[in-house]
């Protein structure tokens, strides 16, 4: 008789709560967590794609989105993209989209950025949606200095690390490999 994780269970039991709860309390503990380490250093460390990230982990584990790979690879290259459209297109010193409106520099930089990632991530068999909200978040001018950008990569990386460990822990494996 094989071990089977305590998502697993909870999913083949037919009781619609089990999952959920199970999701929303990791997600509780994940994005808390995350949180209070951007307290604790006065930075961003939430910001709204992480949301989808986290949901993901904890709502559909077996999704190849949900893979720890996909999101430090998905989120890495939104990262990489917001930053060299916002250079690109000259708007590190501009007002962000919220506080400045919507220009035409900004929608090219949002569009574009959005277009690399996506292009990126299916190139590389690496789908993770949450990454696009990553590269608007940065391209749209919301979070973009380097220390916002540094947290931005440390929060990743802490919520795929304890996100999955937790997983783990509890028994969920990731999805498999695709070959």
């Amino acid at each position: 008789m094989s071990k089977q994780s305590i998502h697993t269970r909870l999913t083949e039991s037919g009781r619609r709560p089990g999952p959920a709860l199970y999701a929303a309390t990791l997600s509780l503990i994940v994005l808390s967590a995350s949180g209070a380490i951007g307290l604790a250093l006065h930075s961003p460390w939430l910001f709204p794609s992480l949301g989808p990230t986290v949901m993901l982990f904890f709502e559909s584990p077996q999704e190849e989105s949900s893979r720890p790979s996909n999101a430090l690879i998905g989120h890495g290259a939104g990262l990489l993209a917001g930053i060299a459209c916002l250079y690109g297109f000259g708007l590190q010193d501009d007002p962000s989209v919220p506080a400045g409106g919507l220009t035409t520099p900004h929608l090219l930089a949002g569009a574009l950025s959005l277009a690399l990632t996506t292009l990126v991530l299916t190139w590389a068999r690496k789908p993770h949606p949450p990454a696009g909200a990553t590269t608007l978040i940065v391209s749209l001018g919301i979070l973009t200095s380097p220390a916002q950008l540094l947290s931005i990569a440390a929060a990743i990386i802490f919520t795929t690390i304890l996100g999955w460990g937790l997983n783990a822990l509890l028994g969920t494996k990731p999805a498999p490999m695709r070959g």
